[in-house]
């Protein structure tokens, strides 16, 4: 039996994040002793119990990023962390308090208990931003090289696979409207990445390989699939393999900020946008095309160790879109 991971996350990320690395771990050639923690562990814990053996699952362990005490508790005779902290809504305060200040706990209890960390961030971290996603996102990388030195971060574009918080509700959003929208011409680049690939790049960072090892410890892997896209394109593939016919029609910039203003303030829904997700589809989310020695090649390390190359949401999607199209 391989060594012990923990994956520390909440909501999305762990459940779709989290589920696709805990089965690579546990179906890895040395398979790995995994547990789940998060505040509320329980049900992410009951759908791997399908899939993973007892032997390979460790039972669930309760544990608040923001309650240094309690990771301590839950990283106990952890070899490797997996720390998927994040948060896709909320105030400032929420941000920093859990993707800077939280990350930051996660990393020193991992440091303390002597385990490896991997720290998910995200494509598009800038301690210069004025949006607070991708500004905490950056305050936290910062925090986890102050506190783990030896720490890897992977920042994924946008993810897709069973279960994604992207392209399903698109899909879903093209039932009820005539058409689908997108913002400024819909011309921003993304480099959409398949969760199983991330999970196969923490299985390969979980193996003790001491090559991997002194390769990626203290890096940046900047996650992305194969292809890039513009958001009109990825729009585009969204109707296709929902199997339905709408317009893509560009509205201005102005009017998706007045709509953010709105929705911000209300309970989220399928229609649920924010300014500052709006202000975001004004940048390109790709990889870096000229990174620094701190990086390290996301599509080398996977074609290196593992025996496919990287998959595109052209042979992803047609496997579930459709189907999670249809429930509304």
């Amino acid at each position: 039996m391989g060594s012990k991971v923990v994956i520390c996350g909440a909501g999305f990320l762990e459940c779709i994040q989290g589920s696709n690395i805990a089965k690579a771990l546990a179906t890895s050639n040395v398979p790995h002793q995994v547990q789940i923690s998060s505040r509320s562990p329980q049900r992410t814990f009951d759908g791997l119990r399908r899939v993973i053996t007892a032997e390979q699952l460790l039972p669930p362990a309760a544990a608040d990023v923001t309650k240094p005490d309690s990771l301590l508790k839950a990283f106990r005779g952890a070899d490797l962390v997996v720390s998927l902290v994040g948060v896709m809504h909320g105030s400032p305060e929420d941000f920093e308090r859990i993707q800077w200040k939280g990350a930051e706990n996660v990393a020193r209890a991992a440091k303390d208990v002597g385990a490896k960390l991997v720290h998910f961030s995200a494509i598009g971290a800038d301690a210069n931003s004025e949006i607070p996603y991708a500004r905490t996102k950056a305050f936290g990388e910062a925090a986890v090289f102050q506190v783990h030195p030896q720490a890897t971060v992977i920042r994924p574009s946008i993810v897709f696979g069973p279960g994604d918080g992207f392209f399903p509700r698109f899909a879903q959003l093209s039932q009820v409207l005539p058409f689908l929208p997108v913002f400024g011409g819909g011309t921003a680049l993304f480099q959409p990445v398949f969760v199983g690939d991330i999970a196969r790049v923490v299985e390969i960072i979980a193996r003790n390989d001491k090559d991997v090892d002194n390769l990626v410890q203290g890096k940046i892997i900047e996650a992305g699939g194969p292809e890039v896209f513009t958001y009109r394109e990825l729009m585009g593939a969204v109707l296709t393999y929902a199997g339905r016919y709408r317009p893509v029609i560009s509205l201005p910039f102005a009017l998706g900020t007045m709509q953010g203003y709105v929705m911000e303030k209300l309970p989220m829904n399928l229609f649920t946008v924010t300014r500052a997700q709006v202000e975001q589809l004004k940048s390109d989310n790709v990889v870096n095309s000229s990174p620094s020695a701190k990086h390290v090649s996301f599509k080398d390390l996977v074609e290196a160790h593992s025996p496919t190359s990287l998959r595109s949401i052209h042979e992803i999607l047609p496997t579930y879109l459709k189907e999670c199209s249809s429930v509304f």
